[in-house]
């Protein structure tokens, strides 16, 4: 994208969600969570199902054509995917792409046959971690097997993503306490949930997390998890306000260092455009100042992850 492109872009997205002259901060951002995929192929795609809003071709160009205006054109891509080749899919998209500085695929720690697979793809720089799901962590990570998987991630200096409902939380909690050397990303918020409607449970299992320096928190899924976005597709609220009571939360709990942005596009589309997420996350996090504002947007992500610099920006 040539700077004459860009300033056109940037101009129309202002102009379109209301942000005055100039959307594009004057930062360095890397998304942290971008889902990448392909129906079309041969195999096809476990997700999403056939006849979803998201069953289309989801590439690194698609996101940049919506990210770039606001300084995102770099990613760490999170799996889409359970199938052990698809690692190998998204490895060789990001050797064409180097917008993708990372990679969190998808393989599972309790297996006999995980460091063989781990050793494999990790083998790549560009692979930074697994995620693993709500039913596979949480009948698992009291296995010695899963302990010993994970202890073998923290040696390759690998990053674990949990992605599901709150009651991942505690156990993650507790492996991070038995395993300081592992880094782990609680995703999408840990599940919050409409920020009008926040339980005491939510509060008080993220606030587990403070004396955690290993646990980051991905304040991914933000706009899309509020009931608005479930009633109405993509008509979450707007107001950076309305989402004060999950931001300041975390912000209490996890600080200026383990907060990391991430959309969770094309996800994201529920609740609304690339622009609607990134104001509200770029209006509270600029109100902390340039300092807070970098390491979120940026910094964070490379604690968390140790991606590699490529030249994709």
């Amino acid at each position: 994208m040539n700077r004459r492109t860009f300033l056109h872009c940037a101009a129309g997205l202002a102009a379109a969600s209301g942000w005055g002259d100039d959307p594009a901060p004057a930062l360095r951002v890397v998304d942290a969570h971008t889902h990448f995929y392909d129906p079309r192929r041969k195999e096809g795609v476990p997700w999403p199902e056939k006849g979803s809003w998201l069953y289309r071709p989801v590439y690194p160009q698609d996101w940049l054509a919506v990210a770039a205006p606001f300084g995102a054109r770099e990613t760490v891509v999170i799996e889409a995917s359970v199938w052990l080749e698809d690692n190998a899919w998204v490895l060789d998209l990001a050797a064409k792409e180097p917008s993708i500085v990372g990679f969190v695929g998808h393989l599972l720690p309790h297996q006999g046959e995980f460091p063989a697979q781990l050793k494999r793809f990790a083998a790549n720089p560009i692979f930074r971690g697994i995620r693993v799901n709500q039913t596979d962590f949480l009948q698992n990570v009291a296995s010695s097997e899963f302990k010993k998987g994970a202890a073998l991630m923290a040696d390759l200096g690998l990053t674990l993503d949990l992605n599901g409902p709150r009651e991942m939380l505690a156990p993650a909690a507790a492996l991070a306490a038995d395993l300081p050397a592992l880094r782990i990303v609680i995703d999408h918020a840990g599940s919050a949930g409409d920020p009008s409607k926040l339980s005491k449970e939510w509060r008080e299992l993220m606030a587990r997390f403070e004396q955690r320096t290993n646990v980051f928190c991905k304040v991914s899924a933000l706009i899309e998890q509020t009931d608005e976005a479930a009633r109405h597709f993509g008509q979450a609220p707007r107001e950076t306000a309305y989402y004060a009571p999950i931001l300041d939360h975390l912000w209490n709990h996890f600080g200026s260092g383990r907060l990391v942005y991430g959309s969770n596009w094309p996800v994201s589309e529920k609740g609304g455009t690339y622009a609607d997420q990134f104001k509200v996350v770029h209006e509270y996090f600029g109100a902390k100042g340039r300092e807070a504002s970098e390491r979120y947007f940026r910094t964070n992500s490379q604690a968390a992850y140790r991606w590699v610099e490529r030249g994709g920006k």
